[in-house]
């Protein structure tokens, strides 16, 4: 048996008639929290034109985050390679890891995090937003950071500073590459908790040891609200389920007020959504929420848990993470 870490992947929300700038100095304050807690990494997610969301620019945000920490990892969960050339990631997470060497990882998603148009207002191009062109560009990102494939362009910083590098996934696509690979694999168990199982078995049995791992690791991402008690609990979870709800009908907007989810008028095939979405979750009491992150430890085998609590007020994110960190964390083992 052996404790299993814990760790935080935040969306930097915006509350509603809040603005990002106090979203971001929420996102702060959550990493220097959580960092006393004992958490093992801080991970900020990228989304654009989504109003509830900040965390549009992680490598910006990263900066930031580890100038106001000194201990806990730093990564991207994750950075959007179609979004980007490859080129730049390697320079900007390479500047991180060198002025940060060893704190920092990159998660890397197949993804574009937002629609299709948004996407095209990134790149500029339809090339490279299709997951056909994804494990091209991510051999040229590595490439970009070994320089194993020497050509006329360096990354610098880049070169010889490699953060630790992760693929994320919410289907069988990218854990078949991670286990080619032979990458740790995060899973997104908070928004694809049916594809869960079947992907890790498949990370699994692709797995190739590299110079990177000798066996397979697997990161689970799930959604984790705890208070004092269940009620509470699922009170303060209501702004999130809302805001999901919203984002998938083409209505996004920041998150609302517990009390303005509570009275939301939900039709019956938007309240089947919502309690589909929050199976297989964490939610409730400190007792409740270690014995459902328990019996995910147990279906999924997953080496890490990393946890995402996505509600309306700051204070009430940090108590989650410290009633976890109390009286939850020392009795999750695998």
């Amino acid at each position: 048996m052996i404790d299993v870490p814990l760790s935080v992947l935040d969306l930097a929300p915006v509350a509603a008639g809040a603005t990002a700038g106090e979203a971001l100095r929420h996102t702060t304050e959550l990493a220097r929290r959580t960092e006393e807690l004992g958490y093992h990494r801080f991970w900020v997610a990228e989304h654009h034109n989504m109003p509830a969301i900040a965390s549009s620019a992680p490598a910006v945000l990263l900066a930031h985050l580890a100038a106001h920490t000194s201990t806990i990892r730093l990564g991207s969960g994750g950075v959007m390679l179609p979004n980007h050339a490859p080129l730049v990631v390697a320079e900007q997470f390479g500047t991180l890891e060198a002025l940060h060497p060893g704190r920092i990882d990159l998660g890397i998603g197949r993804a574009p995090g937002t629609d299709q148009m948004t996407a095209l207002a990134l790149r500029r191009t339809m090339e490279g937003l299709s997951a056909e062109g994804f494990p091209q560009e991510l051999a040229d990102l590595m490439n970009y950071f070994s320089g194993e494939r020497p050509g006329p362009i360096v990354a610098t910083p880049g070169r010889g500073q490699q953060p630790a590098i992760w693929l994320l996934g919410s289907s069988g696509f990218s854990a078949r590459l991670a286990g080619l690979l032979g990458l740790p694999f995060s899973f997104a168990h908070h928004f694809s908790a049916q594809n869960t199982l079947p992907a890790l078995a498949l990370y699994r049995e692709s797995f190739r040891p590299s110079r990177w791992l000798e066996r397979p690791y697997v990161m689970v991402a799930v959604n984790a609200v705890c208070a004092e008690t269940d009620e509470r609990a699922e009170w303060l979870a209501g702004p999130s389920a809302l805001s999901f709800l919203k984002l998938r009908s083409g209505r996004p907007e920041p998150l609302a007020t517990p009390d303005e989810a509570a009275a939301y008028p939900y039709t019956e095939i938007e309240r089947e959504f919502v309690e589909q979405r929050r199976e297989g979750q964490a939610m409730g009491s400190p007792e409740t929420v270690r014995r459902q992150l328990t019996d995910l430890l147990a279906r999924t085998g997953a080496d890490e848990l990393m946890l995402t609590t996505l509600v309306y007020d700051v204070a009430d994110r940090v108590r989650s993470y410290q009633l976890i960190a109390e009286q939850v964390a020392g009795g999750l083992r695998r």
